[in-house]
């Protein structure tokens, strides 16, 4: 159980749920700090091509508490994943050392400040991903596709981006071959967060541009987590 209550310069003013997707960088946030939790991410075990490693851990704040929850399983149904849809899966916890740092609570701080205008859960799950490409293989951060996620509130931070071209994020208001609404490259340091239930979204595959690997570090936050229907 971690004490949130120095974080309040993070606070946002009373407002009505998002109107539209935010854009911010959080500039109190050293992400060289996450830098090192990075490099011994476990492959996820659900592609194929060994371009993607991932943890994933589910939190919960009461009052200026941030409390780290009980291990739990993953689960999207194929109607918001159609390539990993109704499988559930399992990913290693976040790293002690990891949730401990100030900077990462700050980021939960931060985010939770939007769960509270569009969502009644207290609950977050935090996905912690990186997307690497060589000269062989690129990489790709969403191979299901233009997709919602199946929750109220999503978020992706930027940590890093090593070597590489590509990595476009990208929302739309519906999947009918319309351009996007939003379409950037998110920069380390920089929070988009954005309603699941208004916008579809999806980031284009990674490519290498010097030496023999490129890496992508994000923070991937939803509100609530994503259980099997025999856990919720």
């Amino acid at each position: 159980m971690l004490n949130l209550s120095k974080l309040e310069e993070f606070i946002k003013p009373e407002a009505n749920c998002l109107a539209s997707y935010v854009l911010e960088m959080l500039t109190a946030i050293e992400v060289d700090k996450f830098q090192p939790s990075f490099a011994h991410l476990p492959n996820d075990p659900y592609l194929e091509g060994s371009y993607r490693f991932r943890r994933l851990s589910h939190f919960k704040i009461v009052g200026d508490r941030l409390i780290k929850l009980p291990h739990r399983r993953f689960f999207q149904s194929r109607q918001c994943n159609p390539l990993l849809g109704d499988v559930i899966r399992e990913y290693p916890e976040l790293d002690d050392e990891l949730i401990q740092l100030e900077d990462f609570q700050r980021l939960i701080w931060e985010f939770f400040q939007f769960c509270q205008l569009c969502s009644t859960s207290q609950e977050i799950g935090v996905h912690q991903i990186r997307t690497t490409a060589s000269p062989q293989q690129s990489g790709n951060p969403a191979p299901e596709g233009i997709h919602r996620d199946g929750v109220d509130i999503v978020g992706i931070f930027s940590v890093d981006r090593n070597k590489i071209g590509g990595g476009e994020t990208h929302l739309y208001k519906s999947k009918d071959g319309k351009p996007p609404a939003f379409s950037k490259v998110l920069n380390p340091g920089e929070l988009l967060v954005f309603r699941d239930a208004q916008y579809f979204h999806y980031t284009s595959p990674v490519n290498v541009i010097a030496g023999e690997q490129g890496t992508r570090d994000v923070f991937v936050l939803t509100c609530p987590g994503l259980f099997p229907p025999d856990e919720n």
